[in-house]
């Protein structure tokens, strides 16, 4: 059972406790459609064909790097109901907005010393300036204002699912994997049925 918080249950992060994701590494993101509804098109004839929602979801994947510093994109794909992307950050951004603790990674971990009280315990109050959770709610919050004021149906699942990539293999494998997405989407685990026709 959740823990109570400012009098809502919410589900313990499932989050690396001694991690910041500020810091420089590559983060595989996958971000869900609310009920997992196809509002970003269909697949047709093994192509994805974007709908008006879809292309506001492509072009703000393009502008994450504009708005966000140390920010690069790896692979990404829109899917019918959901958004893979590798996003790559290059260090941390101090408050005058340099890139401070930046590591060569080659998209493997170097983790640095691990404090006394894990940066889990202040994430839920302090996202910080810079990393994943805010360049993704950022992202999210970019398409749903966009798609409101076209008028369009849309809705995100609160959350989404990040894993941190740990070496150049996984990093090719998970590449991989989203640039075969399209091709094998009747074998996705978010393909719920035939019939999921754009909203």
């Amino acid at each position: 059972m959740g823990k109570k918080y400012v009098k809502k249950y919410r589900i313990a992060s499932a989050r690396l406790q001694n991690w910041d994701y500020r810091w420089a590494a590559a983060y595989f993101i996958t971000i869900t459609t609310k009920d997992r509804k196809c509002y970003f098109g269909d697949i047709i004839d093994g192509k994805m064909v974007l709908s008006n929602v879809g292309v506001l979801a492509n072009v703000f994947l393009y502008e994450i790097k504009n708005h966000a510093k140390n920010v690069e994109l790896g692979e990404f794909v829109i899917m019918p109901n959901h958004v893979h992307l590798i996003l790559i950050l290059h260090g941390v951004v101090n408050d005058d907005d340099n890139v401070v603790g930046a590591v060569e990674t080659r998209h493997a971990l170097s983790l640095p010393p691990q404090p006394q009280k894990t940066i889990g315990q202040k994430r839920f109050q302090n996202q910080g300036k810079n990393s994943v959770s805010s360049i993704i709610g950022s992202y999210k919050a970019a398409v749903t204002r966009h798609a409101n004021r076209l008028g369009l149906e849309f809705g995100w699942q609160s959350r989404f699912y990040d894993h941190i990539i740990r070496n150049e293999r996984s990093f090719i494998n998970i590449s991989n994997y989203i640039i075969d997405n399209v091709r094998k989407w009747e074998r996705d685990k978010f393909f719920k049925d035939k019939s999921c026709v754009t909203v």
